[in-house]
This record gives structure tokens, sequence and C-alpha cells, in this order.
């Protein structure tokens, strides 16, 4: 059954991805509409076309390679300057390049079309529509986020004890993890179970502080900050009971989000917390989401970094961080690991996957900003620079400087896709042959 379970996981997962791609080109298609821009194709994935059908002047399909997807606009490159492209292909390292590409941008340009090509709308509206990929994609991780957070709620320790540790062991109260089985000899005994607290007791106060039934959190809180002999009250079948817990220093974890292995020295009882999950108002969620994004934005400048980890991953064997880039097969197989989890809450389940895919539309939001053709920011930048060329010279009083040559941004385009592709297939492989595991 547990096969079967990472089976539909992944399955919903990776629908999850092209779902969150079409999204992203829906935002280029229907801004690209609004301003008479001609789009002859609407494609998700690379490749060879799987399945298209033609509605009107466009296309829509899914092709085989799912790592992305297209909007194809006419006219994305201005003629060379001085005219249309003559028929002779010039010579040097790179102008062939370029004069090809304006030749393809000006391929399916009708006549009837030559005023709905992409270069000839003002820069402001190539900027919008460029941006309204990423935008959506923003737009739905913030969506999916409101979801999460405040429907589903997050993880929090609720005052009712699950169990209890039988000896004192350094860094072992996880929430939600069980006590160990047996305890080493000589170990002493947990100091809750010295005092007489029971499993399924609700601890009401510690010292002279009282809780409400979800406040494990200051229960916690206060049993770090409480040391030597402490005054608990548990409520047992309905009575309030007070007990004398003899509160010890220990080695206990640090409940950081960014470390989850980090620990400190605290006031020790020895008890586990039950959870439950509980919703987020407007303004956490929103600080949840502003962390998401710096969280994302780190992440995305350490790619580079992490270049050797991944090789070294894919390639000799080495441990696989939980922090390491992963693909679409990672991420997809990830999936398939939330739903193969046994006995666990649903809220969890859906928690980790509307995260998880809102963290990847996060990325894609980023990742497509970055100045760097073919990607999204790498149309933004020539329309900024020339609005600002535009405009300087129209406040100069000078002749209008034309469309800036974007086509010249196109050597870096093709290394930075022969990188892509070189990375892509190494995270791919490290995806399959030591993933990353989130539950061990």
């Amino acid at each position: 059954m547990t096969i079967v379970w990472t089976v539909v996981g992944i399955a919903i997962f990776f629908v999850g991805l092209l779902l969150s791609i079409a999204w992203h080109e829906l935002g280029h298609f229907t801004t690209a509409r609004w301003f008479g821009i001609k789009v002859p194709e609407f494609m998700v994935g690379f490749g060879r076309t799987v399945f298209s059908v033609r509605r009107g002047e466009t296309e829509y399909g899914i092709k085989a390679i799912p790592l992305g997807g297209y909007v194809r606009m006419i006219g994305m490159l201005p003629p060379a300057r001085g005219g249309t492209l003559g028929r002779n292909r010039r010579t040097g390292p790179f102008q062939g390049l370029m004069d090809d590409a304006r030749r393809q941008s000006q391929a399916d340009v009708l006549p009837q079309d030559a005023d709905r090509q992409f270069w000839t709308r003002a820069p402001w509206k190539r900027i919008v529509v460029m941006f309204a990929g990423p935008f959506m994609n923003l737009v739905l991780a913030v969506a999916l986020f409101f979801v999460t957070l405040m429907g589903v709620g997050m993880p929090a320790a609720t005052t009712q004890i699950t169990a209890l540790e039988e000896c004192v062991l350094p860094a072992v109260a996880v929430q939600g993890q069980a006590p160990p089985d047996r305890c080493p000899a000589g170990a002493p005994q947990a100091p809750a179970l010295a005092a007489g607290v029971q499993p399924d007791d609700r601890i009401v106060a510690v010292r002279d502080q009282r809780f409400g039934p979800d406040d494990g959190t200051g229960v916690q809180d206060a049993i770090r900050a409480s040391s030597g002999p402490t005054p608990v009250v548990v409520e047992r079948a309905g009575r309030e009971i007070p007990l004398t817990v003899d509160i010890i220093p220990n080695t206990v974890s640090a409940r950081d989000l960014e470390n989850p292995d980090a620990t400190v020295t605290a006031g020790y009882m020895g008890v586990l917390l039950d959870t439950s999950y509980q919703s987020l108002t407007a303004g956490e969620t929103l600080a949840q989401i502003g962390n998401g994004v710096a969280r994302t934005a780190e992440a995305v400048v350490a790619i580079p970094s992490r270049i050797p980890a991944v090789f070294g991953a894919a390639f000799l064997g080495e441990e696989r961080g939980q922090d390491s880039p992963m693909g679409v097969v990672g991420v997809s197989r990830i999936g398939g690991e939330i739903l193969a989890q046994q006995d666990v809450p649903w809220q969890q389940d859906v928690s980790l996957f509307l995260n998880m895919l809102a963290a990847v539309n996060l990325s894609l939001f980023l990742l497509n900003l970055l100045p760097i053709p073919p990607l999204d920011g790498g149309q933004i930048v020539p329309a900024i620079w020339e609005a600002i060329k535009r405009n300087t010279a129209k406040l100069l009083g000078r002749p209008d400087p034309g469309p800036v040559d974007a086509a010249k941004l196109l050597p870096f385009a093709y290394v930075f896709v022969i990188l892509f592709l070189g990375f892509s297939v190494m995270v791919a492989i490290a995806d399959v042959v030591n993933p990353v595991r989130l539950f061990g």
C-alpha cells in the first residue's frame, strides 16, 4: 500500500508542477492578448508535442519534456538597425547567430500582422507582458500559503502529555517523537516520571503561571526557564492534581526552524506534548510569507555554491543535504514520500504538499526575474533600458534612439541554456540515485 501512495503522491505533485507552469504562461498569454500581440503557441513543456489543439489563432499543447513552458509571440526581436534583414548571413562569432534569431523571430509575421509584433509595443507594455508570468507564480504561492496557514494551520504543541520519557537523555525532546524503548544502564529517571506525572495528563500550570489547552509553547518555555523543585499542576480525569517536579538542566532541541539539529541547555522535565494544527491570523500569515520569500531568495542565490555538493551526491556517493537543489524528479518524489507516511494526521500531508508547491512557485517567480535570457528578466531589462534611453532623448530634444537590440544578448542566452541543461541533468541524476529525503 505504501508503494501505491508513493506513486499517487508523485503523480499529484507532478500535475501540480504542470499546472504551475501553465499558470505562469497564462500570465504572458493574457497580457499579450490584451496589448494586441499575436500568440501562435501556448505550450507546457519542451521538445516533441504530445497533445495539442488549435483554438482561433493559437495552438495549445503539452510537450514531452516537462522542464518549463513557453508562449510564442510573433516579433520578439526587432529587425536589424537600418531595416529588415537581407538573405545573406553575416560572418563573425555571434553575428550569424543574431541574424538567424532575427529571421526566426520574423518568420511567421504575416503582412497583416506587422503591427501585432512584440517588439513594436511600448516598453512598459513589454515589461508588463514579461513580468506577468512570474507574477502569476507569486500570486499562486501567496494563495497556497494562505490556504495552508489560515485554513489548515501549522502544527503547534498543546498542553496534553502524549508520552513520558523514562530516563534523562540529551536532546530527545523532539516534538512528536516517541521516547526510546530502553534506557542505558545508570541513566537517571526522568523528572516527570519520578514526580508521578502520567501519560494523558494535561499540564495546567507551571509555578504560578496557568495555560490554556493549546498553549503548549508557553508550557515548554516555562519548563525551560525553570530549575530545581517546581510546582506543576496537571489535570487528570477532570481533577487538578498539584505535583512537585525536580526540573534539571539538560541538552534539548533549540526549536530553530532554520537549524533543526541545533540544541541548547535548558530546564528539562521529560514529557512529550501532543500537537494540533492551529490557524494563523492574516498578519502572522503575511509574516510567514515574507520569511518564505527571503529564504527562497537566499536559496536561489546559493545555487552556484551548492553545485559541487550536488555533483558529489550524483556521482561520488556523498551525503545529500535537505537543502540541496531539486528538479522535477526530486520534488515529485518528495510528493510521493509525503503521502507514503503512515499514521500521520491529514493536515500534515496537505500542509506539506501545499507548502512545497508554494515554495516551487516562489522559486519560479524569483528565478524568472533574473536578467538573463531566455528567462523573463532577459526581456524585462532591455525594455527598461529602452524606456530610459527614449525618455532621456525626449527630455534632451534628441531623435528617438529606436528599440534596444535584445538579439545582442543571445550569446549569454546560449551559454545560460548550456549551463542550465548540464545542471538540470546533474540534479536529475542526483534525484534518482541519491534523493533528498524529508523523513530520513
